[in-house]
């Protein structure tokens, strides 16, 4: 026997108002209807819901069941309409976001963070990777979204680029390195150490080539290669190794592991760091929520970092 679902909620209203016309009221409905749905629903049962002649309205005890299983339906049929609603205004739902290593783990991961502190129903699944395999899932709809650096010419067709932040690479040293006291360092000051370098498949290797080869270092001695964000943090904290990362990576990191920028000039890269999408592929609600979120936090990271360069300056 099939029972409509809609009766049964009808049912549960009707009780616990205690009579037709309270029923009727709190759901918005006519008394007569509501008077027609539970005329429907006993002749489907082929039983009475009420007792006869009983005022104020009494249900039966298989009434009184079913209205239980009616509260119950009305409050899952609640719960999913705020879902819906959630979702809709971007409150729930799952993201999938990729970006290169060394960024998502010393940048955004923190964002992401902060962003789930304020929509705790918002999943994020997070992967890794380059710009030839994260365009590659953003075409395939493996991600909703890609965060790495790039430059105008080499946004791939059909997806959009959205900068929020530009490059720019530091040499960093351990906090206390030697080097971290002197006001000005020549290139002689570099030959004693060694460097800990990125993987070698990664934009931030060849930006450690090219930052080495603008300052003469061309021949450089590699003590350490091919780790995580974590590892060289890690090694660099416990040696006196050197290394290029992204100024924004150093700044951030500092409150958990003790780094510094080296006072010397290096080449930059002409790329900025952004979110890539796909062009014509709206992506879910919540994507609309992590987008002003992200470009929000980047524009304050980017005023608290030029503010410190601003202090870095005024103390010589």
């Amino acid at each position: 026997m099939k029972i409509d679902s809609e009766h049964l909620e009808i049912l549960a209203v009707i009780v616990e108002k205690g009579g037709l016309t309270e029923g009727a009221e709190a759901l918005g409905k006519s008394q007569p209807s509501v008077s027609r749905s539970m005329a429907l629903l006993e002749k489907r049962i082929g039983m009475p819901l009420f007792q006869p002649g009983r005022r104020p309205l009494r249900p039966t005890e298989l009434g009184l069941s079913l209205a239980r299983f009616g509260a119950r339906i009305r409050a899952a049929n609640q719960e999913a309409s705020l879902l819906v609603q959630r979702f809709r205004k971007g409150h729930a739902g799952r993201l999938r976001v990729g970006g290169s290593p060394i960024f998502m783990d010393g940048v955004v991961s923190t964002m992401i963070a902060d962003f789930q502190m304020r929509h705790p129903e918002v999943q994020i699944d997070q992967s890794y990777g380059y710009v030839d395999t994260l365009e590659a899932s953003l075409r395939n709809g493996a991600l909703d979204m890609a965060i790495l650096p790039l430059h105008p010419s080499q946004v791939p067709p059909g997806l959009s680029f959205t900068p929020v932040l530009p490059s720019r690479n530091v040499v960093a040293a351990r906090a206390g390195h030697p080097l971290t006291r002197r006001k000005a360092i020549a290139q002689a000051d570099l030959a004693p150490y060694t460097w800990i370098a990125p993987p070698a498949n990664s934009p931030l290797y060849r930006d450690l080539e090219r930052a080495l080869k603008s300052i003469g270092q061309e021949d450089f001695n590699v003590s350490f290669s091919g780790g995580t964000l974590a590892s060289i943090q890690s090694v660099m904290a416990g040696s006196d190794a050197l290394t290029v990362l992204p100024y924004s990576v150093v700044f951030l990191s500092r409150r958990s592991v003790p780094m510094e920028a080296l006072p010397l000039r290096i080449d930059h890269p002409e790329r900025q760091l952004g979110l890539l999408m796909p062009e014509n592929r709206p992506g879910p609600p919540a994507m609309r929520q992590l987008i002003a979120f992200l470009t929000e936090e980047f524009a304050r990271l980017t005023a608290r970092m030029e503010h410190d360069q601003q202090v870095t300056r005024r103390r010589g």
